[in-house]
């Protein structure tokens, strides 16, 4: 078995929200949702998809408007390694689709398996990940800008809603990990 390093980036937003993480190729998608969720700092409580050319890889719902026989396909049992196959491939991970959080996953790297380690393991990152409806980068960057001016009529709701020590450029490592490693269904 070989391991991916794979980047996960938040599209659109200055400066860079990232994660790079290890997996094992094999892991299924519905596995690597619940990676991203834990590595980015999502909650999980909106539908998500993967974007590779015009497929949709997404879990199986017949009711869900947007559901194309054509363009869709239940990714339940589709593995990371079946869309992501050499170095520099790319898909995308869209999540909350009123939002619109679109991430680049990137195969970074291709490396051995190495029996020291446990898998998932997030090897590095930078930045907090932005608050489960937040209006997407545009809503998310408003936010930001409101709470750097504590006269803006704003301020003091967004302050209570994100608590009084949210910062923006926090990054936890170590939480990170304990959380992947926890994932009981990873």
């Amino acid at each position: 078995m070989r391991i991916f390093q794979i980047q996960i980036e938040l599209r659109g937003f200055k400066p860079k929200i990232w994660r790079r993480v290890l997996v094992p190729e094999n892991i299924l998608l519905p596995d690597f949702h619940e990676i991203i969720q834990i590595s980015m700092g999502w909650m999980g409580y909106h539908l998500h998809q993967f974007i590779k050319g015009n497929k949709y890889y997404l879990p199986k719902n017949e009711d869900i408007d947007f559901w194309d026989d054509d363009e869709s396909e239940d990714y339940t049992n589709i593995k990371l390694s079946d869309i992501l196959r050499v170095e520099k491939d790319k898909v995308i991970y869209e999540y909350d689709f009123g939002d619109g959080w679109e991430h680049n996953i990137i195969l970074e790297k291709i490396l051995p398996y190495d029996n020291k380690l446990n898998y998932p393991f997030c090897i590095k990152g930078a930045m907090k990940c932005p608050p489960e409806d937040s209006g997407g980068v545009w809503g998310y960057a408003a936010m930001l800008e409101v709470l750097q001016d504590p006269k803006h009529e704003d301020y003091n709701e967004y302050k209570e809603w994100l608590r009084e020590d949210f910062d923006p450029k926090f990054f936890d490592i170590d939480s990170i990990n304990e959380a992947l490693a926890e994932g009981s269904s990873i």
